[in-house]
């Protein structure tokens, strides 16, 4: 029997999938991952919608892929997530979180009291004799947070935390501690991609993109007049049966969205540069099932002007009875990272 496993739960545009691992003495255990589609429109912009459909999906998961435990560390991610990164007095870290509502109010868009609030220190710094702690303030409409729970504990799951979907990307992709190197991780969604920033596993920047794949396919959809279906078949390479004429229509849309996909990218880059000379972007790391567009990655190395590599959240784990084969966990790599990276958040 493993030590210790946990169960990490991504709610996405497209779909949801879950990760269980495993910590024991052999070290971490990828034990089982699964997936399945959603219906257009049950989860929009990473909050569920129709919880209906997310429920009968999330019993389907459970069923199909073998999981067992009911317990699931949940990742939340959209426009009404707020990362900031600011400045506090120094104090223990239980009295600092303690006093977070009386000191973050002029940091965020919404009343204190409607949302769940939380500060990460990356830093002390010291100035004019004073004692501070730099980090990143997070906060979320509770509201939304209690919504996603709520569909997921109907489909008879119990969620026993609620984590921000860029830090468990950190903890699944990004180099390990002790590895000084700073780098940008890119995990690409269907409409919400996360963009966390991280000096040897330590996050000094986080942005959540309300972009991603499903915008590559909206634009064919709409260039060519086809339903999203056959438009997303499209996206993925079935073009034998277009005119030359639609081929390259598909590809001035796929090269428009990439072209803003990238500059938002770019952007943020040159946001966080400008306030972190010391900490110099090294290398790009891409994960996600946006990621997979072909350009994607080539074309945010040219802007860019560093390296982008593949992430792979699986290397490093053991792989125990997962039901999948080498060809299999290789097609899922990339759109592992959110729910190995909630259930180590988990076990860690």
């Amino acid at each position: 029997m493993p030590a210790r496993s946990a169960i990490g739960l991504d709610l996405g545009t497209s779909g949801v999938r879950a990760a269980e691992v495993s910590y024991g003495r052999g070290g971490v255990t990828l034990e089982k991952f699964g997936q399945v589609a959603l219906p257009e429109g049950a989860v929009r912009d990473g909050e569920v919608v129709d919880r209906a459909a997310v429920v009968d999906n999330l019993k389907a998961l459970w069923k199909g892929s073998g999981f067992t435990g009911k317990k699931v560390a949940l990742g939340v991610a959209n426009q009404r997530v707020v990362v900031r990164q600011i400045e506090l007095p120094w104090m223990p870290l239980a009295e600092l979180k303690a006093s977070l509502p009386l000191q973050v109010q002029d940091y965020l868009p919404m009343p204190v009291e409607e949302c769940v609030i939380d500060f990460h220190p990356t830093e002390e710094v010291h100035e004019d004799d004073q004692r501070r702690l730099r980090g990143l303030l997070v906060a979320a409409s509770r509201e939304m947070v209690l919504n996603n729970v709520a569909a997921v504990e109907a489909a008879g799951l119990r969620v026993t935390s609620v984590d921000l979907t860029s830090f468990a990307v950190l903890r699944s992709v990004g180099r390990p501690h002790g590895e000084a190197a700073t780098e940008a991780l890119v995990d690409v969604g269907a409409r919400v991609s996360n963009l966390v920033i991280h000096t040897a596993g330590q996050p000094r920047f986080v942005r959540v993109l309300l972009s991603g794949g499903q915008d590559v396919t909206d634009a064919i959809a709409e260039r060519l007049g086809l339903p999203a279906p056959l438009a997303e078949a499209v996206k993925r390479g079935a073009t034998e049966e277009l005119t030359a004429d639609e081929v390259s229509l598909v590809q001035s849309a796929v090269d428009l969205m990439l072209e803003v996909f990238v500059d938002d990218i770019r952007s943020s880059l040159d946001y966080y540069a400008a306030s972190n000379a010391g900490f110099p972007i090294e290398r790009i790391v891409l994960s996600g099932g946006g990621s997979l567009l072909a350009g994607v990655r080539d074309r945010l190395e040219s802007v860019t002007r560093r390296p982008v590599v593949w992430a792979n959240p699986i290397e490093g784990l053991h792989v125990g009875r997962t039901g999948l084969d080498e060809q299999q966990l290789s097609s899922v790599q990339p759109l592992a990272a959110v729910p190995v990276g909630l259930a180590l958040g988990v076990i860690s």
